[in-house]
């Protein structure tokens, strides 16, 4: 895809969304069920959609809070539900109508004291300390559409162990959500929103000043102070924004803070690569403006609106490509925290090779999944992976002592991580990442994407091994078909080709009319080219023999 003319410059007036209609749409405009683009959808991070497409409205939250309201009445949760909210235009409206629902339904709430924003990696705390603590138990809601651009809107579930809810949870409540929908609200217990804020089962507490103290648990935080590491931050106007001074304070962390802006049209941004207003931490066109800071810090960093991503700029190579952190994250792990040796690495089919490598050299156990942080939450709750991490730039892993920390993206410890690397070695994680490539072979990584009929991504789902008849992969000889995951034999929604030099991937959008093609490559990019034109013709030749 084209980059647009404007990528990485500052959005303009005509670039920004009516905050007055969003939210206007979102109370007035009630979807119709019959039409699939305006049902309940869960994808692997919850259902997102835009007041503005009927997608993500007033009557999506009544339906999809009271589903899962019955949900966890159905599974015995009889503590309270951890609410929390990004800053988003429609985050605000829909955490007010989720309180009114969880109220008039006698669930005990639990939000932020000024009922202000929570990222997602502090429900996924919040959520293990009490069920760790409690005898009841706990689970939460987070109002976010994550990094998606400012007209959208989100709702995710996180059930008891804290993660992101298994899709046979969001089946079920999708479908709830939208029979809900269909019978006109029918079901939906609902209260005002002052009575529901005057009542007794809504707790406000400092979720800020909690999540701060513990940081230490995980991150090396004395090494940070000590070393006197300067750290840029850009919250890129997300709902991490009020705990990065608490976090300078309480630590006495040289941070500054270059954007303090909270604006739901996210007028501060710089284009993205399409030329939308992305909150997409890992773009160079989105993280634009941090990167021209890089040279007044030691290491700076960026994150999504909920915190649940992370984005990390260096002096010596700007912003790092997600996977390349990723690998120096786990090399630096594995060799700085006394963890169980058999705690393993986990990483997404779709994730770089280099990861792999660095196990191997390591002698490290890894673990393969397929895409969906999902598939980390058992690992990282009882300690069985140390680390779990994907390509988007999400990942989290276990506390100092070995014990569960998250088990949910936490943006907030890989950003700190970067600044512990440099405090602790001498070097920050792009000069990390150099050394790493020179080792054990630099890699090329791509995507691209191509439409895809229902049809076509049916066949692309269901893929087997055996469909693909080509013995050699740009030149190489192919090791591996895989259609289920090697970490744990789950599906893998597509189809993984391997030789001893490269991989690509292929995939069916969840949401969209495409199928999407990873790639990488350890010769170079015309190798890395090969591959993805080699890959395009495998995936026309299985939809050519089945007919479509």
């Amino acid at each position: 895809m084209a980059v647009h003319e404007r990528a990485g410059q500052v959005s303009l007036p005509e670039d920004r969304i009516n905050i007055a209609k969003v939210v206007s749409d979102y109370f007035f405009l009630q979807p119709d069920v019959t039409n699939k683009a305006q049902q309940v959808s869960f994808g692997t991070s919850g259902h997102r959609g835009s007041s503005l497409k009927i997608s993500f409205n007033e009557y999506h939250i009544l339906a999809i809070v009271q589903a899962v309201v019955e949900y966890r009445k159905a599974q015995g949760f009889d503590g309270p539900m951890y609410l929390g909210k990004d800053t988003h235009a429609l985050s605000a409206p829909a955490f007010n109508t989720a309180i009114c629902v969880l109220i008039a339904n006698d669930v005990p709430v639990v939000v932020q004291e000024d009922l202000g924003y929570t990222p997602t990696p502090v429900i996924s705390r919040l959520i293990i300390n009490h069920n760790q603590q409690q005898d009841t138990v706990a689970d939460g809601l987070i109002i976010t559409p994550s990094h998606n651009p400012p007209q959208d809107g989100g709702i995710k579930y996180n059930p008891p162990h804290g993660g992101p809810a298994e899709g046979e949870i969001t089946k079920q409540i999708q479908d709830r959500a939208n029979t809900i929908i269909a019978e006109d609200l029918e079901d939906v217990l609902d209260l005002p929103y002052q009575e529901a804020l005057a009542s007794s089962l809504l707790t406000k507490r400092d979720f800020i000043r909690e999540y701060v103290e513990q940081l230490d648990q995980v991150i090396d935080m004395q090494a940070i102070a000590k070393s006197g590491v300067t750290i840029g931050v850009d919250p890129l106007g997300g709902s991490g924004i009020d705990y990065w001074p608490v976090i300078a304070e309480h630590y006495g962390i040289n941070i500054e803070v270059v954007n303090k802006q909270v604006d739901p049209s996210f007028a501060f941004m710089t284009l993205d690569r399409d030329g939308q207003i992305r909150m997409d931490c890992s773009s160079p066109y989105a993280m634009a403006g941090l990167i021209k800071l890089k040279d007044k810090f030691d290491v700076a960093v960026g994150n999504d609106a909920d915190f649940d991503r992370h984005g990390i700029v260096t002096k010596s190579g700007g912003l790092m490509n997600p996977n390349h952190y990723l690998a120096v994250s786990i090399n630096y792990l594995m060799t700085h925290r006394e963890w169980p040796e058999t705690a393993k690495i986990g990483k997404t089919l779709v994730s770089s090779s280099l990861i792999d490598r660095v196990a191997a050299d390591l002698d490290k156990p890894l673990a393969e999944v397929p895409v969906g942080f999902k598939w980390f939450v058992d690992g990282l709750r009882d300690s069985s992976f140390a680390f779990g991490g994907e390509e988007s730039a999400g990942a989290s892993f276990i506390a100092k002592d070995g014990n569960c920390w998250t088990t949910d993206k936490d943006g907030f410890i890989l950003a700190l991580l970067a600044a512990e690397i440099l405090a602790v070695t001498g070097e920050d994680p792009y000069q990390h990442y150099v050394a790493l490539a020179e080792k054990l072979g630099k890699p090329c990584y791509g995507r691209v994407e191509a439409v895809a009929n229902a049809k076509q991504k049916k066949v692309l789902t269901n893929l087997t091994p055996e469909m693909v008849t080509a013995d050699s992969l740009a030149g190489d000889p192919i090791t591996q078909k895989l259609s289920h995951a090697s970490g744990n034999n789950a599906a893998i929604g597509g189809l993984k080709v391997e030789t001893s030099n490269g991989w690509f991937a292929a995939r069916p959008s969840g949401t969209e009319e495409i199928y999407k093609i990873y790639a990488e490559s350890f010769i170079d990019d015309e190798h890395l080219a090969a591959i993805i034109k080699e890959a395009q013709k495998i995936v026309s030749q299985i939809f050519s023999e089945a007919g479509i």
